[in-house]
This record gives structure tokens, sequence and C-alpha cells, in this order.
């Protein structure tokens, strides 16, 4: 599994309230982003398979993100 970059994660974190962030906590929201991040894709796929499409759409990512949350 893909990592996310660290210096956009240390940005959310801020953007998030956080004055300051361990590497650590960095890493481990990448971890747990990437993982999120690709079971919605694979939701995302099925949805557009199901509607006959090779192409994941917008609106395919925001049903899967509501059928996994």
């Amino acid at each position: 599994m893909e990592t996310l970059p660290i210096a956009p994660i240390g940005r959310i974190l801020s953007n998030g309230g956080a004055p300051r962030a361990t590497k650590d906590a960095k890493i481990e929201l990448s971890n747990i982003l990437s993982e999120h991040g690709e079971e919605i894709a694979e939701e995302a796929v099925k949805i557009a398979t199901h509607s006959g499409r090779k192409t994941v759409k917008a609106s395919d990512v925001q049903l899967a993100i509501k059928l996994k949350f």
C-alpha cells in the first residue's frame, strides 16, 4: 500500500487545528487515509461498473463515501 506524502498530511493536521504534530502522527494519519481511500476507490469502481461504465465519476466517489460511512 502506498502512503500519502507527509507534507500534505502535516497541512491537513494544521488545518484541523494542531499547532504541532510528530512525524509518527503524520505517518499514522497518512496510512489511515490511504487505507480508507483505497476502500472508497474500490467501492466507486464497483458503482461505475454496475452503471455500465469504465470511467469513475465524482458522483461514484460521493456515493461510495455515503455507503461506506
